[in-house]
């Protein structure tokens, strides 16, 4: 897999998130493309952030500022409050480059780990993640690896995708043993770390259809 990722989180003004993320889709999604890159997808906050708060994912060429991609991205675009932005290398997933266009609900969960808990944290995850998506309908979109972690530390960011919030809640309450063994081994992932926290959207880039329910 060529190519580092960013992960940005842009603070659209009051009530101005659709305006936003319109102008990210088609402006900056065309800007992006024009300089090697390209827009990976745009989620709204749906338990966990705030109402106007984007989640965007971009392509960006190895070596390439990723400062440069976020400044692409959000050239003349009006009501943008504030933003931050994190790049990223994939380590287990995503295996391609193309990006997610089914609606549902999409879970971006970061761990923060000692290095030395990596690789078993990554065998647990090669495990258990067949399981977790054959019994649950759902998909592991990508796990990423930040390039700033500090030394002798491992941050990461999953991103995974469930149908809707009832499976959500299904895949937290096993059903038999093969489903209770997937729920041990991804359990065991949070004894690894130091610190874990998760956050769930919607995907405003879909392709099939849009989601209209007001979550936040």
């Amino acid at each position: 897999m060529t190519g580092i990722y960013v992960h940005a989180r842009i603070l659209a003004a009051p009530r101005r998130w659709q305006v936003v993320s319109d102008a990210l889709c088609t402006g900056g999604a065309e800007r992006l493309r024009a300089a090697g890159g390209a827009l990976y997808g745009v989620w709204r906050s749906q338990i966990g952030r705030p109402r106007d708060e984007l989640t965007v994912l971009m392509l960006w060429p190895d070596g390439g500022d990723s400062a440069k991609a976020m400044e692409l991205l959000l050239d003349g675009v009006a009501d943008v409050a504030d933003f931050e932005s994190q790049a990223m290398a994939p380590t287990l997933r995503p295996e391609h480059s193309d990006p997610p266009r089914r609606q549902g609900n999409y879970a971006f969960r970061w761990f923060d780990l000692p290095m030395e808990n990596w690789p078993e944290f990554l065998e647990l995850c090669t495990t258990a993640w067949p399981g977790f998506e054959s019994s649950y309908d759902s998909q592991v979109i990508g796990l990423w690896q930040c390039l700033d972690s500090t030394e002798g530390r491992r941050r990461s960011l999953l991103l995974t995708r469930r149908p809707d919030l009832a499976m959500w809640e299904r895949s937290k309450i096993p059903q038999g043993e093969e489903e209770a063994e997937v729920r041990r081994q991804l359990s065991r992932r949070y004894d690894l770390c130091d610190d874990t926290y998760v956050y769930t959207t919607t995907l405003l880039s879909a392709e099939d259809r849009e989601d209209t329910v007001r979550w936040t």
